[in-house]
């Protein structure tokens, strides 16, 4: 698959991850936020706590599920750089915070898998 395919694939499943976040109650706040590290996918509001979403998709769960591919050197980068928001956006810094993903595997009708508070800062070293 090419680049250009795999960044509809990608878009596709952000949005698809998206519509499934806010039909279980949480607010959109940005997608995509990029900083030199890294990129956060989805930063959303569930209640009073500020949510970070990796966002992974495979086609197949043959091999692994995708949200086991949000190794500890992904996490480092999704850390930074949600530390980098926090510090652009200080009107989020007092909530609390989490880090989630979203599985999704297959292809349209494919299944997805919310993990909530995924990992923890103190689980991969900054």
């Amino acid at each position: 698959m090419g680049l250009a395919a795999r960044g509809i694939v990608g878009d596709r499943a952000e949005q698809k991850a998206l519509r499934f976040l806010i039909r279980q109650g949480l607010k959109p706040v940005t997608r995509n936020f990029r900083s030199r590290g890294g990129e956060i996918d989805l930063i959303m509001l569930h209640g009073n706590c500020l949510t970070f979403v990796e966002v992974r998709y495979r086609n197949s769960s043959r091999f692994s599920t995708p949200a086991l591919t949000v190794d500890r050197h992904k996490q480092r980068k999704i850390l930074r750089t949600a530390a980098l928001f926090l510090a652009r956006k200080p009107q989020f810094a007092r909530l609390a915070s989490r880090f989630d993903v979203v599985s999704i595997t297959g292809g349209e009708d494919g299944t997805i898998e919310w993990l909530q508070d995924a990992f923890r800062p103190f689980d991969s070293t900054l």
